[in-house]
């Protein structure tokens, strides 16, 4: 099951260029990891839809650059950085920073997000939030699939 987020989106989507793909930044604030702390699967779930997501942005005509571990290891979250991912990614002649999160409330309910900022100005150009049922490598892909279809990448708002 998904739900999509009232998420405004204006104007057409971006056109492609180069990118800095600063992947997802997951964030649990469940019970369970409070008490049990991360989860292997969990974690080889993230690292499994940044590349589903990067293979996504490619497939649409993006290059994508991974940004210097150093640097975004001086920023917790690059999704909400104060506009920190848009200076790494102008600082490496790309046209957009793009990053990503994931919040587990539950194993049952996670919410997906993802924003595409202009790397020069740190304008959003277009974000996106889902939430989906499930913590599964498919209800990840459909959550996923449906945010950069039907939000990002949408050519007209109704």
């Amino acid at each position: 099951m998904l739900t999509a987020a009232a998420t405004p989106v204006t104007g057409a989507p971006p056109d492609p260029g180069h990118a800095v793909w600063f992947g997802l930044h997951f964030i649990d604030t469940s019970t369970e990891g409070a008490i049990n702390g991360v989860r292997a699967d969990e974690t080889a779930r993230i690292a499994m839809i940044e590349d589903f997501i990067a293979e996504d942005l490619t497939a649409r005509g993006f290059t994508l650059t991974d940004p210097p571990a150093d640097q975004v290891a001086a920023i917790r979250n690059p999704a909400k950085s104060n506009g920190m991912d848009s200076r790494i990614a102008a600082g490496m002649g790309a046209d957009y920073a793009i990053s990503g999160e994931v919040q587990k409330v539950s194993n049952l309910i996670l919410s997906l997000n993802l924003y595409i900022r202009e790397a020069g100005t740190g304008r959003t150009l277009r974000a996106g939030a889902v939430d989906i049922r499930g913590n599964t490598d498919d209800s990840f892909r459909r959550g996923y699939r449906y945010l950069l279809k039907n939000i990002i990448f949408r050519k007209e708002q109704e």
